[in-house]
């Protein structure tokens, strides 16, 4: 396999780009090797819907498009960014908030470190910024059943 990998699409700000993007990165990560039925492609598939919800959400309008990345490198590291250009970062809500919504980073953070990985957040050029996932790579780990 080459030493990197890179795959990304830019969608529209809208609801409907979530889904989209969902099935984009299943698709790629699917040609890169990980098994349809693993329980990494499940995280990623959970974690990519999350940080895409909040670059439709959290943006305001001010971002008319939000584009996610892939990048693999040297078959050891998936990471994966999301990038708007809103200038806000995300924001941890104290936890004695109560709230229906608002927990996405959370989420988002647990699935990292659960799964060995680690989230970073980065400036772009234009005032934006991309919120950036590194998993470990393990597409032939998949357990029994296909299940990893």
């Amino acid at each position: 396999m080459a030493d990197l990998l890179e795959n990304s699409i830019t969608l529209p700000s809208e609801a409907a780009s979530v889904s989209v993007a969902r099935r984009h990165v299943t698709a790629a990560l699917g040609e890169w090797g990980l098994p349809a039925s693993s329980d990494t492609l499940d995280t990623i598939r959970l974690i990519v819907s999350e940080l895409t919800t909040n670059a439709v959400q959290h943006t305001f309008g001010q971002s008319p498009t939000f584009t996610v990345t892939l990048l693999l490198e040297r078959d050891e590291e998936l990471r994966i960014g999301v990038t708007d250009s809103h200038p806000r970062w995300p924001q941890r809500l104290p936890a004695a908030v109560r709230q229906d919504n608002g927990r996405g980073m959370v989420i988002v953070r647990s699935l990292t470190a659960h799964s060995g990985g680690r989230l970073t957040v980065t400036p772009t050029p234009d005032g934006g910024k991309t919120v950036w996932i590194a998993l470990p790579w393990h597409p032939v780990g998949a357990g029994p059943g296909g299940r990893g």
